[in-house]
């Protein structure tokens, strides 16, 4: 997300950053640029205009010109103005109420609904230790209920039954009665969506509302709708009083403009933003690390958040003990750090949340893309435990024979075989003074393997 905005930003950024002085003229010329980013990835034209004048009235003050380093202060000022418009400070959800806290699902059709309702309950569920019931009131869409009760199981939560004879209202309340005989934390209500907004669903929505009287009301919308976006949530908020808003397919967008618009055109945070398809994706919406983002300076705390999350701290202590005792780094260890790092989202996704790295985020996912991942463990996985833990016994023919069990050529498997070298070389600097330097240092290696990566098919 944001990949297109980063670039223009960046680009206009550095060209003022390197001025030993900024005039009017400068910072006229800057914002002009600025104004452009923001248009092109389609973020809402009075967000813009509220935008620009604000960064041009604490640019032209005497924050910048008394400054020795105006540049890096005019930066500053465009990063506190991202995050105001994304709405600094107001992300959290209110369930310090009587259990059960209810929380109401609300948006169009297609937006991606049904699936953050399981998603949200999952993140209460590992994150917050809160015991979570989900309950459908979508009797009109096909298969709805039967989609809740899927997602449900999998995010392994309570699922209340209702079925499409009922009334919307009735499951409600039924739903809201059980969640106190299971005492419950969390109620979490999808509602039905439809193709537009009309009269009937939004009195329908709104009774449901008066019915449960919800904690958190949450409209969610899918970002690839630009500005549309900020537009339908508006359209919400003027009829149910919305607390926040769930910015679906975030991941899709390059461009960011919902993100961007939702909260300035509406007054509502954007509270989660959902970021791929797994149950598990689902992220707090942080407006100061997404600016940061934006600006090409990182989100190292949401790497970390994401690493305690995802990486199986069992086998990474395993791993660690093993290389402090010498022993060395062989291909089921290389199998398992790419298993990781495609749980975090792969090299590229890892890469635009360190400082400076975003530009060459893009560079590593085309060296190193999903499929390669993919291709690399299909050929560890064709190799014996022998061949895994001892590398240096394969020889021509084993190579033969692992390529075609594993549908690749013997020069995947010799490509392979060298990148596993190179980490093999960087896991031993680990353990030497300055071994996490080493390791960066490593990891550019790895971006740059020999023959330019697996070959595309």
């Amino acid at each position: 997300m944001f990949e297109s905005l980063t670039e223009r930003l960046g680009k206009t950024l550095s060209n003022i950053t390197g001025k030993a002085r900024l005039t009017e003229e400068n910072i006229q010329e800057a914002l002009r640029e600025v104004r452009v980013a923001l248009l092109e990835a389609d973020v809402a034209l009075p967000v813009v205009k509220s935008f620009i004048t604000s960064v041009k009235e604490r640019a032209l003050g005497a924050e910048v010109s008394s400054s020795l380093s105006p540049g890096q202060v005019f930066i500053r000022i465009v990063n506190d103005e991202l995050v105001s418009i994304m709405g600094a400070g107001e992300g959290e959800l209110n369930l310090a109420v009587q259990p059960p806290a209810v929380i109401l699902m609300a948006g169009l059709q297609g937006a991606g609904k049904t699936t953050s309702t399981a998603k949200l309950g999952r993140f209460l569920k590992s994150r917050q230790q809160k015991s979570v019931m989900v309950a459908s009131t979508d009797v009109y869409r096909p298969a709805a209920i039967d989609q809740l009760r899927t997602l449900a199981e999998q995010a392994d939560l309570n699922f209340f039954e209702s079925n499409t004879d009922q009334k919307p209202l009735d499951i409600a309340k039924a739903a809201l009665s059980e969640a106190k005989k299971q005492f419950a934390d969390v109620l979490i209500i999808d509602t039905a969506g439809r193709l537009g907004i009309d009269e009937e669903m939004m009195q329908e929505i709104r009774d449901l509302y008066v019915t449960v009287s919800p904690t958190e009301t949450l409209f969610v919308v899918d970002a690839l709708t630009g500005q549309d976006a900020a537009n339908t949530a508006k359209a919400f908020s003027d009829v149910l009083p919305l607390t926040g808003v769930v910015l679906t397919k975030a991941d899709g967008d390059s461009r960011g403009g919902a993100a961007l618009s939702v909260r300035a055109v509406t007054g509502k945070p954007i509270k989660f933003m959902a970021v791929g398809e797994t149950i598990e994706d689902l992220d707090v919406f942080h407006p100061d690390r997404i600016a940061s983002r934006i600006l090409g300076m990182g989100d190292v705390l949401s790497l970390i958040e994401e690493a305690e999350q995802k990486v199986d701290k069992k086998k990474a202590r395993k791993l660690a003990s093993k290389l402090k005792k010498g022993k060395g780094f062989d291909l089921e260890d290389f199998r398992d750090q790419i298993q990781q790092m495609n749980n975090m989202g792969g090299l590229a996704g890892m890469m635009d949340k360190l400082p400076g790295m975003g530009q060459m985020a893009q560079a590593a996912q085309e060296k190193m893309n999903d499929k390669s991942f993919i291709q690399m463990e299909a050929i560890i996985n064709s190799m014996t435990p022998g061949e895994r833990r001892f590398p240096d016994k394969i020889n021509g023919s084993r190579k033969k024979r692992i390529a075609g069990g594993s549908g690749t050529q013997i020069q995947d498997v010799n490509r392979l075989l060298k990148q596993h070298k190179q980490m093999q070389k960087m896991m031993k600097k680990l353990g030497k003074k300055g071994g996490m330097a080493n390791m960066m240092r490593g990891m550019g290696g790895m971006m740059q393997p020999p023959g330019g990566g697996f070959p595309q098919r």
